[in-house]
């Protein structure tokens, strides 16, 4: 059994992601020319922008959390399937802090910036498998699934005036995501609770 500390670490994805807005509408408020349905979150952190440290460190911060929220995912997995998606939800969060060390006009900043959305659906749809053979968590389960399949969907498919609606799209699926997972708690036989083949 992991140590019981790592369930201090419950609500750190829930800060993460709600820490995330709290920094983009802080950054947006030192930039008033930004313009939500015509620019992209990342302009807050281009170097040209004010303050851009604002956007870029708190992403750093956030990422971290999101990393530190990986291991609580550890703590809480119960086989092979959640515990691979706790080390994707360690990824996401460690593309989210590249996004903060290579802000908007870097070289790299493209390719992590894809990643980390790409990688937390990975994450959502893994738990989603992970979760609904269970009968006690059967329907969060099927709501992960579509969630990730859904989202991913229509954030491909829907015309998105701007890039920072396409990822405000990505952001709520993931909030709903880590909001729904703090009900997931660690320690319980799920081989007992294993829905029967039908």
């Amino acid at each position: 059994m992991p140590p019981i500390y790592l369930d201090k670490l419950r609500y750190t994805g829930l800060t993460a992601f709600l820490g995330g807005w709290v920094v983009i509408l802080a950054a947006i408020s030192r930039n008033p020319w930004f313009v939500f349905t015509e620019n992209a979150f990342s302009d807050l952190g281009n170097p040209a922008a004010n303050y851009p440290w604002i956007f870029n460190y708190g992403m750093m911060l956030n990422g971290f959390l999101i990393i530190l929220y990986g291991f609580y995912l550890f703590y809480a997995s119960f086989n092979k399937t959640s515990s691979i998606g706790a080390g994707f939800m360690m990824i996401t969060g460690t593309f989210l802090v590249l996004i903060g060390v290579f802000p908007e006009g870097s070289q790299n900043h493209f390719m992590v910036s894809v990643w980390f959305f790409t990688q937390g659906a990975i994450t959502v749809f893994t738990w989603g498998l992970a979760l609904y053979r269970i009968a006690r968590w059967s329907w969060e389960g099927i709501i992960f699934i579509v969630l990730s399949l859904g989202g991913s969907l229509l954030a491909l498919m829907v015309p998105w005036p701007s890039i920072a609606m396409a990822e405000a799209w990505g952001i709520i699926i993931l909030d709903i995501w880590v909001a729904m997972m703090t009900r997931i708690t660690p320690g319980f036989n799920a081989e007992e609770l294993y829905l029967p083949d039908s």
